[in-house]
């Protein structure tokens, strides 16, 4: 590796180091000598100027911050001694730019299955929902009980999905909770679902039948299970028959177009705007152009780099309704008695990511450069194809959840520090670093870590495309082939 350290943007003040650099080391930056005050840890910045207290800390060309007090060129810049510009809601002006993209459709196509309704699956699953918490033993031993019946071969895999909810609450969290069921129940990677109520709750089995809307009813059935002398030989039942059809489904050719994926990160590191998100990025602007759709969520980890994002939105409208995801975000915070800008955790910290600016203008690289087509408040559905920006909190398995039930077939989890966890749908996890794809092969799918190495971002690029392309085609990534697989649900509320 001859690249020690990387100058993201050249209105930057602030470089980023590639390896770790002793102080003392003496570096030629824009043909001027830089010598390390201290030793910089690999993913952390050093000043390349002297700032004086108070002055911004520029990083991808924006402020990530300001100084607390002076520092000199050659310093170490981290946590202690930066602190975040944000504080409360603004006012947005909406400045267009243009966004079109100059990238040939290829025409390229996966292997899924078509559903009757005319949607996508990339994966054939029975999956086992409980529409509250209450029956949570319950669907773990019957997903227990089909997998021995058959083996676990017919389908591509057989799951339960226990939470905590579904009663004991009220309003809006309450209809969150119907949300993402609902959107679970009617995602086309479950080739069969089973819907496991109680029968006293608050999520009625009754009510939230009529709650899904239209459905295929050999592909959903439900059990309720105070209404049963015996719930598991009754859930067999159903099960099998779900099994029976389910079973029967074959992969066919279809266009990249349908292709819908989610984009995530967590465990961020300082690489994470250096390689794996921007990575993510030049795939997102390249699916847009095959006419698929990607999506970017975490709205409070848009803070800070929510312009560019507004800016890019096709219509007034489409920034009106960001606006109103970004600042509804923000007063969720302040009517808890919160600061909206604290949120890089400790592992983010050491990773080399000293404010939420930060963290936000190397999280926000994952959208690519393509326009806003569409705005979705949390448990709401995709609409439209193109880029969409989702409502939901930074927390990792909440927001996959949300992903994936807006109906994305593949959540892209970009980190830095790694994590073996996956929702409902593949999760593919993507390492902006080779030292964390070498340690973890268990938990990392991708290693984007090759970019400040040896290759270059287009050839990863085209690697990472053809390996997305194996995956939607039903190469199943580490959390599947480990069986990890859970669902969160956004609260807010009181608990009853």
């Amino acid at each position: 590796m001859k690249t020690k350290y990387l100058k993201i943007n050249p209105a930057d003040n602030v470089a980023v180091a590639i390896v770790e650099l002793p102080a003392g080391t003496t570096l030629t930056v824009d043909g001027k000598e830089v010598v390390l005050n201290d030793t910089i840890p690999a993913g952390h910045k050093f000043a390349l100027q002297d700032l004086a207290e108070g002055e911004n800390v520029i990083k991808y060309g924006y402020p990530i911050g300001h100084v607390k007090k002076a520092q000199k060129q050659g310093d170490w810049l981290n946590e202690n001694n930066i602190k975040t510009n944000l504080a409360g809601l603004l006012e947005y002006t909406y400045n267009p730019v243009n966004a079109e993209l100059n990238i040939p459709n290829r025409n390229l196509t996966f292997k899924g299955y078509r559903r009757s309704n005319g949607q996508v699956g990339v994966r054939n699953e029975i999956w086992i929902v409980p529409t509250v918490g209450c029956v949570n033993g319950i669907v773990g031993q019957l997903a227990e009980g089909l997998r021995r019946e058959t083996g676990g071969k017919g389908v591509d895999a057989i799951a339960a999905f226990p939470h905590n909810y579904g009663c004991s609450q009220l309003g809006e969290d309450h209809e969150n909770t119907k949300k993402i069921l609902r959107d679970m129940v009617l995602h086309p990677n479950a080739g069969g679902v089973l819907v496991v109520g109680l029968g006293c709750e608050n999520n009625q089995p009754d009510v939230f039948r009529e709650f899904l809307g239209e459905y295929d009813q050999e592909r959903v059935k439900f059990l309720v299970v105070q209404k049963v002398e015996d719930e598991y030989e009754e859930g067999m039942k159903l099960l099998r028959q779900l099994y029976e059809k389910a079973s029967q489904d074959v992969r066919t050719d279809v266009p990249l177009s349908e292709l819908r994926v989610g984009l995530k990160c967590g465990g961020s590191d300082g690489f994470s705007g250096i390689t794996a998100n921007p990575l993510l990025g030049m795939f997102s602007d390249f699916l847009v152009a095959q006419g698929g759709t990607t999506v970017l969520t975490e709205v409070p980890e848009m803070f800070g780099a929510e312009t560019i994002l507004m800016n890019r939105c096709r219509t007034r409208e489409l920034f009106d309704q960001t606006v109103k995801l970004i600042n509804d975000f923000k007063e969720y915070f302040l009517s808890h008695g919160e600061p909206v800008g604290e949120n890089p955790s400790p592992g983010n910290k050491a990773g080399g990511i000293s404010t939420l600016e930060d963290k936000a203008l190397g999280c926000t690289q994952k959208c690519g450069k393509s326009y806003v087509q569409g705005v979705m408040g949390y448990g709401e559905r995709l609409q439209v194809k193109g880029l969409n920006l989702l409502s939901a909190p930074g927390n990792d398995l909440v927001a996959a959840t949300a992903l994936a039930s807006c109906g994305c077939h593949i959540v892209l989890f970009t980190t830095g520090r790694g994590t073996p966890f996956g929702t409902y749908v593949p999760t593919m996890k993507v390492s902006t670093n080779s030292a964390l794809a070498h340690n973890k092969p268990g938990w990392i799918d991708f290693n984007a870590g090759v970019i400040v190495e040896d290759e270059p971002m287009e050839q990863t690029c085209e690697r990472f495309i053809d390996y997305v392309i194996r995956v939607a085609s039903g190469e199943p990534v580490n959390n599947e082939k480990k069986g990890y697989r859970e669902i969160a649900i956004f609260k807010n509320g009181v608990t009853l």
